[in-house]
């Protein structure tokens, strides 16, 4: 029997937990303490928020700008690029900067080393930042930055998912964009102030693992005015 052995351990900023990196095998997992965060067998929902947030990539001009908050083990990026053209520009928000240590060393084969794609640039920052920073340049925000809006890992993170932070979202959007928010629950109050921030909003549901796994849920929030 195999078990499952610590590789490293980072703290995370603003908390008192820490983020644990570890391997069975071939297999990898990331804990927050002795929960399961992510593993590299469950990869299909972060790969759906890619696919949701980033559906409207071809009809929106080659020069596609996007925003990912969460890198966790790169799937959302990797599965973001391979939607992506070749002028697209794609930037990943990491607080925990060991997280972007683990998907350029241990993992960078679970994501077909995705941050050494020249389209890709790396905040090592809360992803509330660069959204607050921005006015309308975002065609796509995706994020994965906690188990939802219910914030597990950090405090912080509940401000990002509050109606001041949707509405900071909002403003980063080109019109016609849209914010893609991952979360392991459904939450009916949050599509309820997705709408109340000004955004058109779709819940749906996905599984872990292809047809396969628990239900994870993908708001896709668009901010209204597309044009042609």
């Amino acid at each position: 029997m195999q078990y499952w052995t610590l590789i490293e351990a980072a703290p995370i900023p603003g908390s008192t937990e820490e983020l644990r990196l570890m391997q069975r095998g071939t297999e990898f997992a990331i804990n927050l303490g002795r929960e399961l965060l992510m593993g590299s067998r469950m990869r299909g929902s972060e790969e759906a928020l890619a696919r949701l947030g980033c559906a409207d990539a071809l009809t929106r001009g080659t020069s596609f700008r996007l925003l990912i908050g969460g890198l966790g083990m790169g799937f959302t990026l990797r599965a973001a690029l391979d939607l992506l053209g070749p002028a697209a520009s794609v930037e990943v928000a990491e607080l925990v900067t060991a997280v972007v240590g683990w998907v350029r060393g241990p993992l960078a084969h679970l994501s077909g080393d995705a941050l050494a794609d020249p389209r890709v640039r790396v905040h090592q920052a809360d992803v509330a930042q660069p959204i607050r920073a921005a006015r309308g340049i975002y065609d796509a925000i995706l994020l994965d930055v906690d188990n939802g809006p219910q914030g597990l890992t950090r405090d912080g993170n509940e401000a990002l998912y509050s109606l001041a932070g949707l509405r900071a979202a909002w403003t980063a959007l080109a019109p016609g964009g849209a914010l893609a928010v991952w979360s392991a629950f459904p939450d009916r109050a949050f599509s309820q102030l997705l709408a109340r921030a000004g955004f058109i909003v779709a819940e749906h549901t996905v599984r872990a693992h292809g047809k396969k796994g628990a239900r994870h849920m993908i708001w896709v929030a668009a901010r209204p005015g597309r044009t042609a």
